[in-house]
């Protein structure tokens, strides 16, 4: 007989790694992302709705959650189970709505407090909540309708879940969360539909985690059911699951007509025993719940670690990305400090002006075309930039996770802030110079703003301007143009650094966002080593 470890550590351990699945983050759209992604809700429903509420509370009803595919007769099947009408049922919607909850009026505290599915509202029979509330509407997908019946079996309660391959994408996820809750997973298929690939996804999900799984072939003509059955056997046996238990349902009056009759209690007495049988006799029922939870933790084994790969290879692409950026804006600054050496900002305009200054150019005027263009550098190094980096990431498959930028208006408001930027630069050099101009021990102080132009010119003309140099020498002396110098191209260094520096981080900002790091992928396999060590 299989027992349930409800040891405090092993809780603890599960506490952890569920903590450690809630943190993982997959945002970027890689190949295999939507496979872990559902992994990890997966993962999260099981641990939070049936993993660790079994092994807190092991002597709790045992849940029976009847899921399939549209029409295939689940709501009739638990009404005729429970003998009454407790479940909306009908052939022709196209998706099964709020899901129902029916236990014996003895096992309503169990359900009553929140132990089970905790993310859903529960509401006490008929009401506003009752089947025919549309999924796309408020409480459609939010609320659980829990019904008492006492003609179910004190401890067993079944659960009618929404339509596994339902129209409306939140009831597929909540069906899937829902069987993920389950103690005992019925899977009800059609004699006309049993092939199809949502049943036997689901078939297949439950012997990956070994869970505790009856099989229903509902609406079976009568002509063909020993065929029909025999090849649905033959089916199940191929996939490995020969030994599942198989219950077969004629097609009945009852079954059609909009599904509202109940079926024949002959019709489901048989699946009715093996129920109750699971839920009164103790060692059945350990033996059904303790597979059920020893089937999903064993399958931690190998679905943690496929989790771990997908946030390390989020975190490869993010890095790549990232490196994509930083690379982009490294060459271009690097290219702007040989320009800025070679003298490019003394070229143009910036150039005649400086041939003209003082006869025919103002310094204000000077200092005018180099601040142009000094900004036209800067903005040509960052669209530059940001060209090398979209043909990168037009080749990286993770991108299609960033914002899709409008390039225009993009160089637009860089072009500004760049502008800004280099005039907050002229306005310190000019505070620079303003300064260094008052502390001269000359007899008359040279005016402000000529220092500032041939400072600028200096800086930015490279050889074309060694001229400049000689006249701020003349002007404040040599140790005093040494000092100003230097202040001065800090100032330059820093401020051009800080504009590319700013332009890189806007770029990466996107990327930051997502949240892809790689502790997740590290808690995860520390989590599922503890819990594999208290296992």
């Amino acid at each position: 007989m299989v027992t349930l470890d409800v040891r405090p550590q092993l809780l603890d351990a599960l506490s952890a790694l569920r903590d450690s699945v809630a943190a993982v983050r997959l945002p970027l759209p890689l190949p295999g992302a939507p496979g872990a992604r559902r992994t990890r809700s997966e993962l999260l429903a099981q641990l939070d709705d049936y993993v660790v509420p079994r092994l807190q509370h092991p002597e709790a009803p045992l849940l029976a959650v009847i899921g399939g595919s549209t029409g295939a007769g689940k709501s009739t099947l638990v009404n005729s189970l429970v003998g009454r009408r407790v479940s909306e049922a009908g052939v022709l919607r196209p998706t099964t709505r709020t899901p129902v909850l029916v236990c014996h009026p003895d096992d309503r505290d169990w359900f009553a407090h929140p132990r089970v599915l905790p993310h859903l509202t529960r509401v006490w029979g008929p009401g506003p909540a009752d089947r025919d509330t549309p999924d796309d509407e408020p409480g459609g997908c939010r609320t659980l309708r829990v019904e008492q019946s006492d003609t179910l079996t004190p401890g067993l309660a079944l659960l009618d879940a929404p339509d596994i391959d339902s129209l409306v994408v939140e009831s597929r996820e909540l069906a899937a969360r829902l069987i993920c809750a389950a103690d005992v997973w019925v899977m009800v298929t059609t004699a006309s539909r049993y092939a199809d690939a949502v049943p036997w996804h689901l078939l297949r999900t439950a012997k990956e985690y070994d869970a505790t799984l009856v099989t229903v072939l509902d609406r079976v003509p009568h002509q063909v059911i020993t065929d029909v059955a025999r090849q649905y056997g033959a089916l199940l046996t191929r996939a490995g699951l020969g030994d599942v238990p198989r219950f077969t349902i004629p097609e009945l009056p009852e079954s059609a007509g909009g599904g509202h009759g109940l079926l024949p209690d002959t019709a489901v007495a048989p699946l009715r025993a093996w129920l109750t049988h699971r839920a009164q006799d103790p060692a059945a029922r350990q033996q059904a719940v303790g597979r059920t939870a020893r089937g999903v933790i064993d399958s931690l084994r190998a679905r943690v670690p496929e989790l771990a790969a997908a946030v390390a290879a989020q975190c490869a692409a993010a890095v790549r990305l990232t490196s994509a950026v930083e690379n982009a804006y490294e060459r271009e600054r690097d290219r702007v400090r040989s320009e800025l050496r070679r003298g490019a900002v003394l070229a143009g305009d910036a150039r005649t002006r400086w041939r003209a200054h003082p006869h025919d150019c103002t310094a204000a005027e000077l200092l005018d075309a180099l601040v142009e263009s000094l900004t036209a550098l800067l903005h040509c190094a960052v669209a530059a930039a940001d060209e090398r980096l979209h043909d990168a990431v037009r080749r990286e498959p993770a991108a299609g996770a960033l914002p899709a930028e409008d390039r225009a208006r993009q160089d637009r408001e860089a072009a500004e802030r760049i502008g800004m930027a280099v005039r907050r630069w002229r306005r310190v050099l000019e505070e620079l110079t303003d300064e260094e101009a008052r502390r001269t021990e000359r007899p008359s102080a040279p005016p402000p703003e000529t220092v500032a132009a041939l400072l600028a010119t200096a800086l930015l003309g490279g050889r074309r301007a060694r001229g400049a140099g000689e006249q701020l020498a003349e002007l404040l002396g040599a140790q005093a143009t040494l000092r100003l110098r230097d202040r001065a191209a800090e100032l330059t260094t820093t401020s051009i650094d800080r504009i590319l520096r700013e332009e890189r981080d806007l770029r990466l900002t996107p990327l930051d966002g997502l949240g892809v790091t790689p502790e997740p992928q590290a808690a995860l396999i520390a989590a599922l080593s503890v819990l594999q060590k208290e296992r």
